[in-house]
């Protein structure tokens, strides 16, 4: 910014309007990589029955996304708009000149949320995203000399006998790996949409408490209505194989 402070409000006298819209972050990350390169995707306006529908496609050419572990997978490519009001907040749009001026682009008229279609892409995208995200971090520590100490070996570990101390508590339901877990849970949830807590517990063979803390991360209880004290999936982990659908 310039020492004066200027601005140049040349925006404001031609009474442009801008909108702010939110996009996922690997939306974002695929459109940084095009940088340059022309046409990121087509932006779709229509309306139905008076109301503004929005969507945007994103190029078939920005898809693969790498850099998830040793994984790549490909990026959901329609993206439907949730349309919200700007309410009684005054928002704008500022950029920094290459002389280091600020300058007023537009005054937002419009919100929205650009969200994926839920698809076989976004599905494995979300699966891989909480595989990583489920992996123990592993740290690296530099030894100022080497190990001498002698270890002698043991019919079993610790840790095995706290295992089985645990199976033997619990029958045969022991904790099984929280990746695992979500496995059982999102191929459950594709073939229905609602299953009560017995249910869960029966697919998965794990206890219960256990398997709470875990829906809690990627499911919904409902506690009202037609299917009151069932679980299901959180919007953004939902895709179904049969035609049910949350009651709206």
């Amino acid at each position: 910014m310039s020492e004066k402070g200027e601005v140049d409000l040349t925006g404001a006298k031609q009474n442009t309007g801008v909108w702010l819209v939110k996009v996922p972050k690997y939306l974002s990350q695929q459109w940084a990589k095009a940088s340059g390169r022309g046409e990121v995707g087509k932006l779709r306006i229509s309306k139905n029955q008076g109301k503004a529908e929005v969507s945007f496609t994103l190029n078939e050419e920005l898809t693969k996304i790498e850099g998830i572990g040793d994984k790549t997978v490909s990026a959901p490519r329609d993206h439907p708009f949730t349309m919200q009001t700007v309410g009684g907040q005054t928002l704008a749009v500022f950029t920094e000149t290459s002389s280091d001026k600020i300058a007023l682009e537009g005054v937002v008229v419009q919100r929205a949320e650009c969200r994926p279609a839920v698809s076989e892409s976004y599905m494995k995208l979300k699966r891989i995203q909480i595989e990583e995200s489920s992996k123990p971090i592993r740290l690296s520590q530099q030894l100022e000399k080497a190990v001498t100490n002698n270890y002698k070996p043991v019919s079993n570990h610790a840790y095995n006998l706290e295992y089985e101390r645990k199976k033997k508590e619990e029958g045969k339901r022991a904790r099984a790996d929280k990746q695992q877990v979500l496995d059982m849970l999102f191929s459950a949830f594709e073939k229905h949409q609602y299953y009560n807590i017995k249910d869960l517990v029966d697919i998965t063979k794990q206890p219960v408490i256990y398997l709470k803390e875990i829906l809690h991360d990627i499911g919904i209880y409902n506690m009202k209505g037609t299917h009151k004290n069932t679980w299901e999936l959180k919007p953004e982990y939902r895709h179904y194989q049969g035609e049910e659908k949350t009651d709206d």
